[in-house]
Formats: structure tokens, sequence, C-alpha cells
């Protein structure tokens, strides 16, 4: 499932439809899907014409990323087993990602598994501009996508249609065991017409 339902409020407009090195935004990421999925599903805003954009299915998502990730998993084939959540943003997820996560789900006690990449800057806590703590970051790490999960747990996990900034924040919060797999910096996750610039060499350096 590739989630481009967003508004792209920082980006000012559809970042998901933008070209990037002669292809959209959202085409480098389905196809980024396509190298381990059966089957893919685009989930576009509200309101735009349904472009599968090289996927198989494409549906309208809701207001929010969970309501969007809801709307995917409502077209997904009743057998199938793993899901993989990716977000359009990032166009340069590549093949071994896809494949990291999904591998990572062969254990049978794993619900779900993301990339994760150790936080090398100093954190601190700030509170009305004032730091109130400097939190330690040997435990910390920043998470990407591509996510995957057994569909029956990502299931249950949005069954009450909670909302959380990704889909394993909820797998985790039903008891679910998420588990990590190295990440990767070039994962860029474009926010800004900036970072199109940086992606397009990025790709183009490839």
């Amino acid at each position: 499932m590739v989630v481009a339902g967003g508004r792209g409020q920082r980006f000012g407009g559809l970042k998901q439809f933008e070209f990037l090195a002669g292809r959209r935004v959202l085409e480098w990421s389905v196809g980024a899907a396509r190298s381990v999925a059966d089957g893919v599903v685009a989930v576009l805003p509200e309101g735009v014409a349904l472009d599968p954009s090289g996927a198989d299915v494409a549906v309208h998502g809701g207001p929010t990323r969970s309501a969007s990730v809801r709307a995917g998993l409502a077209a997904l084939p009743p057998e199938a087993e793993v899901v993989v959540v990716h977000d359009a943003a990032r166009p340069l997820a590549g093949e071994d990602l896809f494949r990291a996560v999904t591998a990572a789900l062969l254990d049978p006690g794993v619900d779900g598994a993301v990339p994760a990449l150790p936080v090398a800057e100093t954190v601190k806590r700030v509170a009305a501009g004032r730091v109130v703590e400097t939190v330690p970051r040997q435990d910390l790490v920043v998470v990407q996508t591509p996510q995957a999960f057994r569909a029956s747990a990502l299931v249950d996990a949005h069954r009450d249609g909670d909302e959380a900034t990704d889909d394993a924040c909820l797998v985790e919060a039903r008891g679910g065991r998420v588990v990590t797999v190295p990440g990767d910096p070039a994962n860029l996750k474009i926010t800004s017409p900036a970072d199109m610039v940086l992606a397009e060499a990025l790709l183009r350096g490839r």
C-alpha cells in the first residue's frame, strides 16, 4: 500500500504528483513497492482523479494519515497475509529495504517491522523555549517507511479508528511485537521543494 493521501501543506501543493527525474513522485514509490508486492493499492487525496500511477487499485483516502491507511486496508483482498505500508513522499526507498522489512516477518513472533536509523544529534526536551531535559539518545531511533505488518495485526490495530503518526505505533499499542531493520539514510522524505532537488540528485547518482 502506498499512502499518498496528504495535501502537502508544508510543501505548498500535492507533492506526490510532482515530477522527479522524469516520473511523478508517486510513480517512484509505487514502483518500489511493486518490487516485493503481489499487488499495490495507491491511496490518493479526496477529490482527485483515481489515477493508479502504476498501482493495481486506487482509492481515496481520508482526512488523516490513519484514515487513509484504513481506506487502503478496505481495498485489500481478504487473503492478504502481509501488508507493507509505504509513504509516497519517500520515492527513494530501495528494493532491499522492502525485502528487509518483509523478511523480518518470517519470524512467527513478529507482528511488524520498520526501518530505523540511530539518532546522531543531541536531543533536548524544550518547554516554552527553555531546555528542561537532555534526552539520552543511545536507545532512540528515527523510523522510516516501508513498514511491514501481518495483515491481521494491522487490521486489528486500526479497528477502533485510532490516530497515530505511523502504523507501528498502533500495532505496538495493541501489544504487537514490532522490530527494526537497518534504515537507509538515502531514503529521503520529501517535505519541501528543496528536498525535490536533493532527491533528483540522489536518483541521478544511482
